[in-house]
């Protein structure tokens, strides 16, 4: 796996985990997913995610979108 699925990968289970908790803890979850879209807008526009720079810490190699 590279930074590039990992960050997808990351971001739908952001995204998913938000949902469920949205439905049945308190529909203030869902900014949890509007916040990981607009990071994932933001990313491609800037080139700039945090997630793919701790995901490179960890050691998983370089993709195409975030070097």
């Amino acid at each position: 796996m590279n930074i590039d699925r990992a960050v997808f990968a990351f971001a739908g289970l952001v995204v998913l985990a938000s949902l469920l908790l949205g439905h049945y803890v308190s529909g203030w979850w869902l900014l949890l997913a509007a916040f990981a879209g607009l990071n994932m807008l933001q990313a491609a526009f800037t080139g700039f995610c945090p997630a793919a720079i701790i995901f490179k810490a960890l050691g998983i190699r370089s993709g195409c979108a975030f070097k």
